[in-house]
């Protein structure tokens, strides 16, 4: 907002910024809730969950029709932060960026140590750090430090995925940088395991 992006509830319902900020704070804290019914759809589980949350929390501070406006457009958000979602407002295309800059290596840290090894635990574990920072050339540049050239996996195929769509590509910049002379090998050897091998 800062750099002159007016975010959809001011333009389209004429909110004020500040109800924007609280559209994505609302829908921030309880995207990931319906997980505790289902991982798989969890987005929808999200839903039911959410939505008599956000009315208690928001009592006393809306009146109709803003309360469900805002309400609505935060569970619009909620259901859009998935792989195949559709971003209908900035506020929603924020979510969806941020869901995916959850990037750090932290998140792999238990299935990496427990011998998981595969893309998604690889790339995770060499992602150091995801800088948010004002942009030179568009508002916002995210930089992603990485310790491996297998964090490009998390960059290229997980967070371009969510970028694409979400509304904001025209104002965010991603920069990946590999600290070449830090690369350490994450695991000794890899081996293609298919079971048993058939005796002949």
């Amino acid at each position: 907002m800062k750099h002159g992006v007016q975010p959809s509830a001011q333009r389209d319902y004429r909110l004020s910024a500040d109800d924007s900020e609280i559209i994505v704070v609302l829908a921030a804290l309880l995207h990931d809730v319906g997980m505790s019914i289902h991982r798989r759809d969890h987005e929808d589980w999200s839903l039911f969950l959410a939505e008599p949350k956000m009315r208690e929390l928001l009592e006393g501070i809306y009146d109709e029709p803003e309360l469900t406006v805002v309400v609505s457009e935060a569970l619009q958000a909620i259901t859009s932060h998935r792989a195949d979602g559709e971003p209908l407002s900035l506020e929603a295309g924020v979510l969806r960026v941020a869901d995916a800059l959850d990037l750090a290596k932290g998140r792999s840290r238990i299935p990496f140590e427990r011998g998981s090894v595969s893309i998604h635990s690889l790339s995770a574990a060499a992602i150091d750090e995801v800088r948010i920072t004002d942009g030179e050339t568009r508002p916002v540049t995210v930089e992603i430090l990485m310790n491996n050239s297998s964090g490009i996996y998390q960059v290229d195929g997980l967070l371009k995925a969510k970028l694409r769509g979400s509304g904001l590509e025209p104002y965010v910049d991603v920069v990946a940088r590999i600290d070449t002379e830090a690369e350490k090998r994450l695991v000794p050897a890899y081996r293609l395991e298919f079971g048993e091998p058939k005796s002949s």
